[in-house]
C-alpha cells in the first residue's frame, strides 16, 4: 500500500543492535535470536538485509561498543547504513538503497524501541513507506532510574501504538518473529 510508486518489494532493517546499544537491553537473547532468525528467513527468501549502525561520542566509530552483536554477521554482499541521528534515513544513504532495490515496504527490528526504533518507524511512513514492527525482535535498555516505564512497558506500548498506525496510502502494523513472511 505505500505511496512510492514502483516499489513491490520489501526489506528486513536491522538498527543499531551493537555492543553498546544492547549490552544492558531488556530480553536481549531472545531478541538477538529472533533477529538473527528473521535474518536468515529474509536471506532465503532473497528479501535484502539492510544494517543500520549508529554513531556518537558514546558509540565511537570502530570501538568494540560500535561494533554489532557477535550473533548477527552482516554478509558483505548486504548493504550498511551509518548512521549519527535516531532516524535511519537522517543524512544516510539508505533512502537511496530502498529505491534501487525497489522497497516501498521496510520489516523493522533492532534497539532502542523508545529512539531509534521509534524515530525511524515514523520517518518511514512520512517518507510514504509501509512499515512493520516485528513485535518480539527490537528491545530497549531499562531507563527508569531517568523516570522512564520499565522496558517491557516501552515495548509494549510501542506494539500497540504501531499495531494500528496508518497515514494516507501507507500503513504501519506489527506482527511476530514467528508470524512474518516476506
Amino acid at each position: 500500500m505505500t505511496t512510492l510508486p514502483d516499489r513491490p518489494h520489501t526489506a528486513l532493517l536491522i538498527i543499531d543492535v551493537q555492543n553498546g546499544v544492547v549490552d544492558q537491553a531488556h530480553n536481549r537473547d531472545a531478541v538477538v535470536a529472533n533477529i538473527r532468525t528473521l535474518t536468515e528467513r529474509a536471506r532465503t527468501a532473497a528479501v535484502p538485509v539492510i544494517w543500520v549502525q549508529h554513531s556518537d561520542d558514546e558509540l565511537e566509530f570502530g570501538s568494540k561498543s560500535w561494533k554489532y552483536v557477535p550473533e548477527l554477521v552482516r554478509r558483505d554482499d548486504e548493504p550498511l547504513v551509518h548512521k549519527k541521528y535516531g532516524d535511519s534515513f537522517e543524512e544516510t544513504d539508505l533512502e537511496a538503497l530502498l529505491a534501487e532495490h525497489k522497497v516501498g515496504r521496510l520489516v523493522v527490528t533492532g534497539a532502542q524501541t523508545d529512539a531509534c526504533i521509534r524515530s525511524t518507524l515514523h520517518g518511514a511512513i512520512v517518507r510514504g513507506y509501509d512499515a512493520t514492527l516485528v513485535a518480539d525482535a527490537h528491545t530497549t535498555e531499562d531507563m527508569t532510574k531517568y523516570g522512564a516505564p520499565a522496558p517491557e512497558q516501552v515495548i509494549a506500548h510501542t506494539n500497540l501504538s504501531w499495531q494500528w498506525h496508518t497515514a494516507p496510502g501507507r500503513k504501519g502494523g506489527t506482527t511476530t518473529t514467528e508470524e512474518l513472511t516476506f
